[in-house]
């Protein structure tokens, strides 16, 4: 199980915990479980994200959504182009959310280096640039955990390996360079780290609560939410993280999850969960 689009708190805030350390409702923000988030969030935690609507009413169906309620919410999302239907039959994601499965498994992965105190600093350079040109370069830095120093600045640490997109390249200048402070200093003033700490906290004690009720649906909708917060990780060295920082125990909170929630799938949904063999 995936995330799907994105929700308030992803930018790292967090409101004040409840008294037993899983924060009200407000300040966790979840979204209630629909038919539209079971099916997005199930196809983008599958690979290859397609499966047949059979295997996906199934899904619906763990979670008391109706068959026909799941239906319809597939011809809506084939209608708003999130969807595509295989030569098959069965549903896949298209380009778009084909892109944040993969922000999402990075997210969940990320691929780093040995960091040597170089940071990548990107300096936009391009003399004209319209409103959407504009719009794309900071989607881009978004997905490449980049942080802005100030208008057209951008940095992080270099301890991450990731690809740049064109509209980077096109429109700003590369560099790589080191801060004459402390470069800890630096970092808390670029990213929200006591504020996404905190959220992290109160999403892994909200899952806790959930697995121990035995509640399916609240364990779905809570790791959803903690997915969509793993993508505002800054992912940093951990030189530069306050200590204990809860990155690396939220994502082993969801790893446990989805194995759990993958396993009850395929109990409830083969042979149609695994449309290859191998994954069977």
């Amino acid at each position: 199980m995936n995330s799907t689009d994105g929700t308030a708190g992803t930018d790292g805030t967090a409101g004040a915990a409840g008294p037993d350390g899983t924060g009200g409702a407000r300040e966790l923000a979840l979204r209630p479980l629909t038919a539209r988030s079971v099916v997005l969030s199930t196809l983008l935690g599958h690979h290859p994200p397609a499966l047949p609507a059979r295997a996906l009413v199934r899904v619906g169906e763990l979670f008391g959504i109706a068959e026909g309620t799941v239906r319809v919410a597939l011809s809506r999302m084939v209608a708003a182009g999130d969807l595509a239907q295989t030569a098959d039959g069965a549903y896949g994601l298209t380009a778009r959310l084909l892109e944040r499965q993969a922000r999402q498994d990075d997210s969940r992965a990320p691929r780093t280096r040995e960091w040597r105190g170089e940071w990548e600093i990107a300096v936009v350079t391009a003399e004209r640039r319209d409103a959407a040109d504009r719009g794309a370069l900071r989607r881009a830095m978004a997905a490449l955990r980049l942080a802005e120093l100030r208008e057209g600045t951008w940095l992080r640490p270099a301890n991450l390996l990731r690809p740049r997109p064109p509209v980077v390249v096109e429109q700003c200048t590369l560099l790589t360079g080191a801060p004459d402070g402390d470069p800890a200093e630096l970092a808390a003033a670029l990213w929200d780290l006591d504020g996404w700490a905190a959220r992290a906290r109160a999403l892994a004690a909200a899952a806790d609560a959930a697995a121990e009720a035995g509640d399916p649906a609240r364990r779905f909708t809570v790791s959803a939410a903690v997915l969509r917060h793993l993508l505002a990780d800054p992912l940093l060295p951990a030189a530069l993280l306050p200590y204990d920082w809860p990155g690396a125990a939220l994502r082993a909170r969801y790893d446990a999850f989805e194995a759990d929630l993958r396993a009850v799938l395929r109990r409830h949904t083969a042979p149609d969960w695994c449309i290859d063999h191998e994954r069977c």
